[in-house]
């Protein structure tokens, strides 16, 4: 049921770029960026590059946060291993099978 959803979500999205990419074809602006200017730049162009500009700023902000995370996570799993290790330990445990450990 969740991956007709996603589906479905994927495919309105791309319903809803087509129709603004033709709804502004014919629309053009200018682009001024501080330390250079593109005059008559398609609207759709400035949108669609703008969409991928903030998708990349936020993988690199995820990444940083992400490996920090993972870092911690790593660091709490080797002390709580290392806490069981100590805590589970049965030292009035008794052999079982004494002639076995004979034999070999």
């Amino acid at each position: 049921m969740t991956r007709l959803l996603g589906g479905v979500a994927v495919l309105a999205a791309l319903a809803l770029a087509i129709g603004f990419a033709s709804v502004n074809a014919t629309q053009h602006v200018t682009l001024r960026l501080g330390f250079v200017t593109f005059y008559r730049v398609p609207l759709t162009v400035v949108a669609f590059a703008s969409l991928l500009v903030g998708m990349l700023v936020m993988l690199l902000a995820g990444v940083r946060s992400d490996l920090k995370v993972r870092r911690i996570l790593r660091a709490r799993l080797v002390a709580e291993a290392h806490e069981e290790r100590g805590r589970f330990v049965d030292r009035d445990q008794q052999e079982l099978f004494g002639e076995g450990k004979e034999r070999s």
